[in-house]
């Protein structure tokens, strides 16, 4: 029995990063072996065994067999016999497709550390088309390299191409995609996953919504790039510069998902699209079984993006009514994300980075609006609906007298 490192974190350690986790593949052993030596069997469809001290992972060298469809459609083949070769054989690239001995040495059958060496990600063998979540983790590659200068070889381009027609994308089921899509979102470049969907034509299986909004105009004089699903790559890079938070940057890739239902003889004005949005991200979210987390900040943004933007131009009983709508005063976090993904939206056109005075506007009164506080209210006999009136009417007083003040500074 023979014990390897394999895939990401030999990856890692050649490009000089941190690997994230450690996953081994043990090659001349059966699962009696593993289970004699105190591991626990994990893994129901594959050999996959937990250590018994270090809890990492360590799977049986094994060969995939197609039959069927989707990435469930394998029969799986572990057996002593079966070779470090052949195991790593059936894997997605070449660059995951490396091993380490236990004295160090790398095993690299296929060329892995070459293509490192040129940025390349390219797929192993043909069996890559075999399973139709490598689609997905060829673009989640693509956005975790980028930044390194990786490119997507010519010929795994184009079997992402062919896999993208063949219908096997369907038989993908929610959370997978959901689980592809949401790591992609920490990755420093989480647009390059939606770009590389959209360009080998699996965005508009996976994600139509998204897919949509390109090809989609907006009026020139607010939008240069023209394209909504442009703005929407733009929102994404700037809320990418703001936040780590993958909440935010979802919430900013969907915050104009409205545009796509406005009429094309309404083009290139979208009235309405925030409410038209919401309908579409609440389909999206239940479809995919996103978090709540992600769905509540996604719909407030969607909703109040363009009232956020227009800090200067309510009324102070307008703005109170927006902070107490949006649940600014009990989760100001939540709020401050909010603010984020506006920014993301102002800053995410025409290749400028604009000033967005909004934020610091919005968290200033919010700072001063919330030093209004209930319990004294109560103090003071208040209960009730009474009480909310009350806090309401203070809080716009509150929002006045700033006005005021700003007004008199200006002059």
């Amino acid at each position: 029995m023979k014990t390897y490192l394999v895939g990401g974190a030999v990856r890692d350690r050649l490009l000089g990063l941190t690997p994230k986790e450690r996953d081994w593949v043990v090659v001349g052993a059966s699962p009696k072996d593993l289970l004699q030596a105190g591991y626990t069997q994990v893994g129901k469809d594959f050999p996959v065994f937990l250590h018994p001290e270090t809890k990492e992972e360590y799977a049986l060298a094994r060969t995939e067999r197609k039959s069927g469809k989707g990435y469930h459609g394998f029969e799986v083949h572990a057996d002593p016999a079966v070779t470090l070769e052949e195991d790593l054989l059936r894997r997605d690239l070449t660059i995951n497709a490396m091993a380490e001995d236990e004295q160090g040495n790398l095993i690299d059958p296929y060329g892995g550390k070459t293509d490192l060496q040129a940025k390349i990600l390219r797929h192993v063998s043909p069996a890559f088309t075999e399973d139709p979540l490598r689609v997905l983790r060829v673009a989640r590659f693509a956005a975790r390299f980028q930044h390194l200068g990786f490119q997507l070889a010519d010929e795994t381009r184009q079997l992402l191409c062919t896999m993208s027609r063949s219908g096997e994308l369907n038989a993908l089921v929610p959370e997978r995609i959901w689980q592809e899509w949401q790591r992609t979102l920490s990755e420093q470049n989480p647009e390059q996953f939606i770009l590389l969907l959209r360009q080998c034509g699996a965005l508009e299986v996976i994600i139509p919504e998204l897919d949509k909004l390109f090809g989609v105009p907006n009026p020139p004089e607010y939008h240069p790039e023209i394209d909504s699903g442009i703005h929407t790559i733009m929102t994404l890079q700037v809320a990418s510069q703001l936040s780590d938070d993958p909440c935010v940057r979802f919430a900013a890739l969907v915050h104009d998902m409205g545009k796509a239902q406005t009429a094309m003889n309404e083009w290139p004005k979208h009235q309405g699209h925030e409410q038209s949005g919401l309908l579409v991200i609440r389909e999206l979210c239940s479809r995919l079984r996103i978090p709540t987390a992600y769905r509540e900040l996604a719909l407030l943004a969607c909703e109040h993006h363009l009232n956020i933007h227009r800090f200067a131009n309510l009324r102070p009983e307008t703005r109170v009514k927006l902070l107490e709508k949006t649940d600014a005063f009990r989760r100001r976090e939540r709020f401050h994300d909010l603010l984020l993904v506006c920014q993301a939206d102002a800053q995410g056109v025409g290749g400028t980075k604009r000033a967005y005075p909004q934020l610091a506007g919005w968290e200033y009164l919010l700072a001063e609006c919330d030093k209004i506080q209930a319990r004294e209210l109560l103090s003071q006999g208040f209960e009730g609906i009474q009480l909310k009136q009350e806090l309401h009417q203070r809080r716009v007083a509150c929002a006045k007298l700033i006005e005021s003040m700003r007004i008199k500074n200006e002059k």
